[in-house]
């Protein structure tokens, strides 16, 4: 499967593992890390020119990611953290790495297929793992 299948599809959070823990790590309050929790973002990916634009939609906050494979961008993360991301696509793949001030990295994995994207994140040994399901 090439990313070029899943181009305007919409992908609902159906489960997450570890989340709150991976939040904690990256310092993230309470508050916000029971909000991150309770809401199911939709994401899609869309391609204009020779840019991506990966969307996560929800109720608490919407986050568009507007990037070019390999191009090093200034990202404000959905708890608000201003970092250095640069996305590469490996196959069916976008492979996200997040520099913070302080140089702490985190990186993202997200990986599409025909029904689902797998979301594995890491910060210093923490991982957490959201699916995604395509919506019908």
């Amino acid at each position: 499967m090439t990313l070029t299948e899943i181009l305007g599809k919409k992908y609902k959070l159906d489960k997450s593992e570890n989340f709150d823990e991976y939040m904690k790590k990256l310092g993230v309050g309470l508050v916000v890390r029971k909000m991150g929790a309770a809401v199911s973002p939709v994401v899609d990916l869309q391609k204009e020119g020779d840019e991506y634009v990966l969307s996560s939609i929800s109720t608490f906050k919407n986050v568009i990611l507007k990037f070019k494979p390999g191009v090093e961008f200034d990202q404000e993360t959905p708890d608000g953290r201003k970092v250095k991301s640069t996305i590469t696509i490996n196959g069916n793949t976008l492979h996200e790495v997040q520099k913070d001030a302080s140089g702490a990295e985190t990186v993202i994995d997200r990986t599409f297929s025909a029904d689902e994207i797998k979301m594995e994140m890491s910060v210093n040994n923490v991982k957490a793992t959201r699916t995604y399901k395509i919506q019908a």
